[in-house]
């Protein structure tokens, strides 16, 4: 494990998919594309705590608790004990087997 990685990765939503952010490098692409309208001091608080975090400054976990915190300020935290859609157990369509 590299000094930089989450020691359990951040589930966001992104549309349709889930996006996991494991490490400092994947926090700082999210943040690198997050919508420059959309940025506020919750997302200045969380940038800022990934870069001291990468320079050694604070550990690892405040920056991960930093990136689920401002995920959570944006509602796009994903949980990840919930249970996805293809978990549930139900069947749509076809499976192509005969019973």
């Amino acid at each position: 494990m590299s000094d930089k990685t989450f020691d359990r990765p951040v589930l966001i939503k992104n549309g349709e998919f889930i996006q996991e952010i494991g490490c400092l490098d994947d926090a700082f692409d999210f943040f690198d594309e997050w919508p420059t309208e959309r940025r506020g001091p919750i997302f200045e608080t969380a940038f800022r705590a990934c870069q001291r975090a990468y320079h050694g400054q604070v550990p690892m976990t405040v920056a991960r608790d930093a990136v689920a915190g401002f995920a959570r300020s944006v509602k796009i935290l994903q949980d990840p004990l919930a249970q996805f859609p293809w978990m549930d157990g139900t069947k749509s369509g076809h499976g192509g087997v005969t019973a």
